[in-house]
């Protein structure tokens, strides 16, 4: 899809994470986009891959993306340890400014989708702001309930009529990651991205973390402080969960194998 050579691999918990810094990303994302290759992009941390340890479905679409990024200093550090020294972080937020303040990637059009109300509109605002050459060509949230079909229908129909080269995606993991290989072959455009929370980063509802706080693998901590009503639950079974079995992976006393990558699936039209 984007060069011949193998790509390097982080294997973490039987995901693949490539084992990228952010230059090597932004070669990558250019060279897919240049070539038409059509694909998603997942930007994947803990949570993603100790979710995916009890979805084989969500593990699948892992295997299956066209970029695996390591959002999350843990999964550099187990790079690391497997000899990709150059590997670092690569965040959501991170990801989308590098790519709007690229020349290389000035002719791109974006559509945002996803987020709570407002959210997307608000970030397509803000990033004509501080970018004004960068071409969003649209920006639109989820139902907040179930989608209809005729809901569904509409999006689609949105997405032929403006085909971006890129469609942001703010669901939030794993939800984000069902949207784009269920909705990617249905789509006309280029790349989907899977970015969490970087729309709420960029408008200001979360505030980014201190790079010591990111190098220490303390941004967990930092995005609890800041929403600890909702992470608390979550952070106290994905934490000691991504211990337990990573230290059995690097121990060798367990093996975790990588599904393999699955045809692109339809969707229903509930999804949302």
């Amino acid at each position: 899809m984007m060069n011949q050579s193998p790509r390097p691999f982080a294997h973490v918990l039987g995901i693949d994470i490539d084992a990228l810094n952010m230059k090597a990303t932004l070669v990558q994302i250019a060279t897919m986009l240049r070539e038409r290759s059509k694909g998603y992009v997942c930007v994947t941390g803990v949570h993603g891959v100790v979710e995916a340890q009890r979805s084989r479905e969500l593990a699948e679409v892992y295997a299956s993306a066209a970029l695996n990024l390591p959002d999350g200093t843990p999964l550099t550090w187990v790079g690391r340890l497997q000899g990709h020294e150059s590997m670092e972080c690569v965040t959501g937020p991170d990801l989308m400014i590098e790519i709007f303040r690229h020349p290389e990637f000035a002719e791109v059009t974006h559509f945002f989708y996803g987020g709570v109300e407002g959210v997307a509109v608000e970030l397509h605002e803000k990033v004509v702001r501080d970018f004004p050459r960068i071409r969003i060509v649209g920006a639109a949230m989820p139902p907040l309930s179930d989608v209809s079909s005729a809901e569904h229908d509409a999006f689609i129909a949105t997405i032929a009529a403006l085909k971006p080269d890129i469609i942001w995606i703010g669901l939030g993991c794993p939800k984000q990651e069902l949207f784009m290989s269920r909705h990617l072959p249905l789509l006309e455009t280029c790349l989907m991205f899977g970015v969490g929370a970087a729309f709420d980063f960029h408008t200001g509802r979360l505030h980014p973390c201190a790079p010591w706080i990111k190098r220490a693998g303390l941004h967990w901590l930092h995005r609890l402080l800041q929403n600890p009503r909702r992470l608390w639950r979550r952070n106290l079974f994905i934490i000691p969960t991504f211990l337990l079995h990573i230290t059995l992976q690097l121990t060798g006393l367990r093996r975790y194998a990588s599904p393999p990558a699955v045809p692109q699936r339809n969707i229903e039209p509930n999804i949302s």
